[in-house]
This record gives structure tokens, sequence and C-alpha cells, in this order.
């Protein structure tokens, strides 16, 4: 058993103090706020994530997992100190630090034994440097530190699994002994250990990202030349993915990607490249043709009930991605405000994310379910992919509407069935200039 402070309780940080309770660990997560850090202790949840809760729940009242708003409680005893704050996408596109500053001088101040300082959160290559600097002058008195990069690759909806059973763990650090000491805390995932130098570890976070944004943005293009030539690029992709060089990973066409990762990593990378004197073309071309996936929207819909202006449009879904609350950067936000400024009324549903839509949407009637949403809707849009949308009665559904008409913005229907049923049907890339 190791004693382990994680600093910061989002979704990285929650996640894995909890999965290293649940491992037997000593843990204690630490957040300077504290109303969030009270409902922590008392059981309620700050982010929705299927069986954190539990785990949670469990460990707390196991001894293994504390809440605390105190660096120096927090960091007592603690042989880790996991950065795991948010870094926010600043105004030029660059990666915000104020909190891993704000955590690296919380820890250098409190700490009063040698502890392994260990980067979670995505920070800008040469960030590990910057906190090593930080905590030396920073230190009331001298103390031996080590800081290693350790990027999560979590993903929102399945993170539990994700941290459980990893495809890899990255660690980098200039000190080999500090990355090998934080190798042992994973021992028990059985994952493969990739051990690297500090600047290396932080890229590999980005560049991966950056690959995955980039094969979403790639089937959306081919999606666009699918719809204009009659193709179906949803088979297209079937047929891609059998190919063992490419995979069927990521290879969904829609309205593009979003939530918290996604978007500012690939903006930071860009940023990062053009202030080191790089041309990052692709990475701009991959934020463009996810921005157009949102317009293309509104086009499909202006092509088929003609101009917006109060016709009611019902989006279904809120959240960035099914199995999450997450509506940062979320397509449907981008979607709103576009039908908003052409004059649309705009109602909307989603299974998880209500609580949140009033942080991000405003004159939006938020409804009970998708058939309150579809009550006398001239279209509607499908914008997240939950199962509960799949499973629609869609005979109720396009009884109620004023106009049947369905923009799937996720490709979650056949084309010709949704036909026969008498819709109005438009799809991403699948064949409609036949």
């Amino acid at each position: 058993m190791r004693k382990i402070s994680v600093f910061g309780v989002g979704y990285v940080g929650l996640v894995t103090g909890t999965c290293f309770a649940d491992q037997g660990h000593q843990v204690t997560c630490v957040d300077v706020d504290e109303p969030k850090i009270e409902k922590l202790r008392a059981g309620i949840m700050p982010i929705y994530e299927p069986g954190l809760e539990e785990m949670v729940r469990r460990n707390a009242l196991a001894g293994r997992l504390r809440f605390t708003s105190s660096y120096s409680e927090g960091l007592a005893g603690a042989e880790y100190a996991f950065i795991a704050v948010g870094t926010p996408q600043g105004s030029g596109g660059e990666a915000d630090l104020q909190y891993v500053r704000a955590a690296a001088d919380g820890i250098a101040e409190a700490m009063d034994h040698p502890v392994t300082i260990v980067n979670k959160s995505t920070v800008p290559i040469g960030t590990g440097d910057w906190v090593s600097d930080i905590v030396r002058r920073r230190q009331t008195k001298p103390v031996n530190f080590w800081v290693v990069s350790n990027p999560e690759f979590l993903r929102e909806g399945s993170a539990i699994s994700d941290f459980l059973f990893p495809d890899r763990v990255v660690l980098g650090s200039m000190e080999p002994e500090a990355a090998a000491q934080v190798a042992q805390l994973y021992l028990s995932i059985r994952a493969p250990i990739i051990l690297t130098d500090l600047r290396t570890a932080e890229m590999i976070k980005y560049a991966s990202n950056a690959f995955l944004a980039t094969r979403i943005s790639f089937i959306n293009e081919i999606a666009s030349i699918c719809e204009a030539l009659g193709a179906d690029v949803k088979e297209v992709a079937v047929g891609m993915g059998y190919d063992k060089r490419i995979g069927p990973q990521f290879l969904d066409a829609g309205i593009g990607y979003g939530g918290s990762c996604f978007p500012k990593d690939v903006q930071a990378l860009a940023h990062m490249a053009a202030v080191h004197g790089c041309h990052p073309q692709l990475l701009r071309a991959v934020i463009d043709i996810n921005r157009d996936q949102r317009r293309q929207v509104v086009q499909k819909l202006r092509s088929v009930i003609g101009r917006l202006d109060e016709k009611v449009v019902g989006i279904l879904g809120l959240a960035f991605k099914p199995n999450t609350d997450d509506m940062r950067e979320a397509p449907s936000v981008e979607i709103i405000h576009l039908l908003q400024s052409e004059g649309a009324k705009v109602r909307a549903y989603d299974p998880v994310a209500m609580p949140n839509a009033p942080l991000y949407l405003r004159d939006v009637a938020l409804c009970e379910d998708a058939y309150e949403v579809a009550e006398g809707a001239d279209a509607l849009v499908m914008v997240t992919e939950w199962n509960e949308f799949k499973h629609l009665d869609l005979v109720r559904l396009k009884a109620v509407m004023r106009q049947p008409v369905i923009v799937d913005g996720r490709n979650m229907y056949d084309p010709e069935a949704m036909r026969a049923l008498g819709f109005t049907y438009r799809a991403m890339g699948r064949g409609q200039a036949r």
C-alpha cells in the first residue's frame, strides 16, 4: 500500500484517486473548491461517470479515500502527489496553466518530506521542467522531489475501465528511478509501461489526441464527398476498417468531435507548433473540418424546411458524447447558437446532461423526453447517440411533429427505413445525392 495525494477532483483526478484507492492504496483527494469537497464527503458526485459513485462510496467507507481542501493535510505523509487539474484553452488557443501553477505552488509550500510529483494533467511540452522550477523556487525549506509525466488517456463515459485496463501507461522523467517508482503503482494493472523522458511523454498525449481527432475529421471529409457523389460513408468506413493498417476505430462520420480534450488539445498543439516556427497545416485543417460539420446541420435544415425564422427545431442530445453529462465544447451548443442566430425556436432533451444545460444555453426550452421535444416541431436534430434515442417509437415521434423532418447528425438510423416511415430524413454522407 502506498500513500497518494491527488490534486484536483474533476474527471481525471477523481477517477484516478478512486481507482488507486480501489486497488488498496491510501488516497487523499485535494481541491480548493470547498463546496465540491463537502459534496464528495457526503457521497454526492460533481460529475456523471458510470460506476464512479458506487466506487467512491465504497472506498470512502473503507477509509482508503478521503477528501480535503487543505494542501498540508492532503500532502501529509504522501509519497506521490498527482497533479490532475484542468488546463482549459486560453484566448489564443494555448493551454491555460494557471491551475497547474497553483497546484505546484501549493505542493511546494506544503512539502516537508521527499515527494514524487506526477503530472497527470494534459500539459504543453516543457511543463514538467517548468513545474520543477516552480517547486524549487517556492519551497519553504529545501526538500528533495522528483517530477514525472504520466499523461492520462481516460475517455468520459468509460473512464474507470480505461484506468483499470489501459492500452499503455506512459511515464516520463529526467530521473529514471522516479519513473520506475511510479511504475510500481501500475504493476497490478498489467499494461505495457512506456518509460521515456519528460517532454516525450508530454508529446505522446498531444500526438495521440491529435491523431484521433484527425481520423474523425478525415472520415467527415470523406462523408461530404460521399454525399456529393451518392456513396454511403457508413459502408465506406466498414470497408476501410477491415484493413489492418487502418482499423475501424474513430471512423464514424457525423457532426464532429467535442468535449474537454480533443478541441483544446488540437488547438494547443497547433499553437505550440506555430510559436516554435512550425507550420501545422494538417492540424488547422482538422479544426476547420470539425467546425464545418456543425454548419452542415443548419444547411441541411435550411434546404428542407426553408427559412428557420420562427421554426421550431428539437435537439436530441446535449452532452458531447453518450454516458457523460459533459457539455464542454459539445456540438449541441454551437448548433443551437447557429439555429438561434437564424431565428429558430429551440427545444432540447438529454438523458443526463439537463442539469448542466443552463450553464451553456439561453432561451432553450428544456423538455422531459424526446416526445415532448418533437411535439409540434418542424424538425428534429439527432446530436448525441444515446441508446435511448436508438430505440424511440418513431411512429409516435412522427405523429406529434408538425413536419416529419429529421437531420441525423450521428447516422443512427437506416435512411431507407426512415423514408419508408414517411420522414424527410437527412444524414451525414449517406448518399442523399442519388
